[in-house]
C-alpha cells in the first residue's frame, strides 16, 4: 500500500510538531500572550484525561491512561498500516500522532502540557494543545470519511429499489 509512507510520516510529523510546540510553549510562556479576541496562549499541564476528569489521581492513574491511550494508539496505528484507503489512514495518522504525543508528556513529566485557550469573554474553553487539535480533526475526519462512503451506497440502493416500482 503506497500511502503507508505517508501516513506514516504523518504520524511522525504531528508527534514532532506538538513536542516542539509544546518545548517553545513551556519555555516562552511564563505568562499568557493574548492572540486576539477568542484566543490566547497560556501554559498549563493536564495530569487527567479530557477536561482535567480524574486529575490529581496519582501514579496509578498517570500509568493507567499512559497504558490504555497507548493499547489504543497501537491498535490504530495497526488500522492504520492495513487500510487500503488513504481517507480512512490520513485521520488515523492524526490521531495516533497526536496521541503519541500525550503519551510522551505523560511518561516524560507526569502531564500532558497544554497551552492554547479558546474562549469567549470570560467563558473558556479547558486549554488544550497541538496533539488534542489533531485527534480531533482525525477523529471528525474519520467519522465523515465513514459517513460519506455509506452515502452513496445508500442513495444507489434507493435508485434500485425506486426503479423496481415503476
Amino acid at each position: 500500500m503506497p500511502h503507508r509512507t505517508l501516513s506514516g510520516a504523518l504520524t511522525v510529523g504531528v508527534l514532532m510538531a506538538d513536542q516542539a510546540a509544546k518545548l517553545l510553549a513551556r519555555a516562552h510562556l511564563a505568562e499568557p500572550v493574548a492572540l486576539g479576541p477568542l484566543l490566547n496562549l497560556r501554559l498549563g499541564f493536564n495530569t487527567g484525561v479530557t477536561f482535567g476528569l480524574f486529575a490529581g489521581a496519582g501514579d496509578l492513574s498517570r500509568w493507567t491512561l499512559v497504558a490504555a491511550t497507548g493499547a489504543v494508539a497501537l491498535w490504530l496505528g495497526g488500522w492504520m498500516w492495513r487500510e487500503a484507503r488513504l481517507a480512512v489512514a490520513i485521520p488515523l495518522a492524526l490521531i495516533v500522532g497526536g496521541a503519541s504525543g500525550n503519551i510522551l508528556d505523560r511518561v516524560r513529566a507526569g502531564a500532558v502540557t497544554d497551552f492554547i485557550d479558546a474562549h469567549i469573554g470570560s467563558a473558556h474553553w479547558p486549554t488544550f494543545n497541538l496533539a488534542d487539535s489533531a485527534i480531533v480533526l482525525g477523529a471528525a475526519w474519520l467519522i465523515l470519511a465513514s459517513a460519506w462512503r455509506r452515502a452513496p451506497a445508500t442513495s444507489r440502493a434507493a435508485l434500485r429499489s425506486n426503479q423496481h416500482r415503476r
